[in-house]
């Protein structure tokens, strides 16, 4: 699997990272093994990019990732601040992804190709009956 590492992660500082150079607030952003994370939780700021570029609103957003106010704040202000690294880095985090989705499709292709030339099975042929039934239903409905 390709393993894309960049200079630019190695020159980003340190783990921790305030968005705020107020000595007395909270931390709330850190780098941890996952990226560039809300401090306390597993949500990267490339989980709030995608939302964000998909032109969600922020309410909607910190709902989704169960977030307080002050974390999404913390994590909008510190994308809008060092935006040209962050999204940098959001490529370089997406182009991985995209490999490692290639990577993990080709190993399976043949495994895919068996499981779908095998028949089904007779036990299961009642409850593929009465799916079909409820689909053919659905579909009459919205006509």
């Amino acid at each position: 699997m390709p393993n894309i590492i960049t200079n630019r992660k190695k020159q980003m500082d340190a783990t921790v990272l305030n968005p705020n150079p107020n000595p007395n607030e909270k931390v709330t952003i850190v780098r941890t093994e996952r990226g560039l994370t809300i401090a306390g939780t597993r949500i990267t700021l490339y989980d709030v990019i995608d939302y964000l570029k998909a032109h969600y609103p922020p309410k909607f957003i910190r709902d989704v990732f169960n977030l307080t106010d002050e974390q999404l704040g913390a994590a909008i202000s510190y994308i809008e601040a060092h935006q040209t690294d962050v999204e940098a880095e959001y490529q370089e985090v997406l182009k991985s992804a995209e490999a490692t989705r290639q990577y993990w499709e080709e190993r399976n292709r043949e495994r895919f190709a068996r499981i779908a030339a095998t028949p089904p099975r007779s036990e299961y042929e009642a409850a593929r009956v009465k799916l079909q039934q409820r689909k053919a239903q659905r579909e009459a409905t919205k006509q």
